[in-house]
């Protein structure tokens, strides 16, 4: 049997240029932007909450992107701790891509933004393979999903630049270790960097800020 991939490598160069486009318009207004990858409940909405805590009382302006299949609990969530938002709704799409993104970056005030943060649809396949035009991309992970996360999806670590541990409070009720999960990190990825965190009180947010650069 052959594998069949129709014009795959246009799409990836398509993805590529409007890619391009969204970090030259993010530029523009002075938007520095993160794509947060992971897994449904990993913990990346509550992550990208205590960030923008942080970024506030740093006198930063956080905005963010909530991209589900389907629903808007994650924009709420946004709206309610008081984040410029928008929400896309992929529906059978399992990721974010760079058209998306540049349809709802017109429906933001970037000029109210100085970092965005960009929450893709929860999971650890599918978008790894579009770049939505970001200074960085983030993977969050909890140790509630288990110890051979990064073994079994290799791919959307190497990729990433910053690999967040999250919910280290429970590793060891669960049995997972988190240095463990590090190890196997580097080993697929090593230039990332692994942050561990307790997002639910803000532990590791400080250090999370410092690894992107803010």
């Amino acid at each position: 049997m052959h594998e069949i991939r129709v014009g795959f490598e246009d799409i990836l160069k398509k993805q590529l240029e409007l890619a391009g486009k969204n970090y030259e318009l993010l530029s523009t207004h002075g938007v520095k932007a993160f794509n947060v990858m992971g897994a449904i409940g990993s913990g990346k909405t509550t992550v990208i909450l205590r960030l923008a805590e942080a970024l506030r009382r740093r006198g930063l302006r956080a905005g963010a992107v909530a991209g589900d299949v389907a629903g808007d609990d994650d924009y709420r969530r946004f709206r309610q701790a008081g984040l410029p938002a928008a929400n896309i709704n992929t529906g059978d799409d399992c990721h974010l891509d760079a058209h998306r993104v540049h349809h709802i970056l017109e429906e933001l005030p970037l000029d109210e933004i100085d970092i965005l943060f960009i929450e893709n649809v929860g999971n650890l396949v599918c978008p790894a393979d579009f770049p939505l035009g970001t200074e960085m991309d983030i993977v969050v992970i909890s140790v509630t999903e288990g110890g051979d996360m990064v073994r079994k999806h290799p791919k959307i670590f190497a990729q990433t630049d910053v690999m967040v541990i999250n919910k280290v409070d429970l590793a060891e009720v669960v049995g997972v270790d988190p240095q463990r999960l590090v190890a196997d990190y580097r080993t697929v990825n090593p230039h990332g960097i692994a942050i561990l965190t307790d997002a639910k009180i803000g532990r590791g947010i400080e250090e999370l800020l410092s690894a992107l650069g803010i």
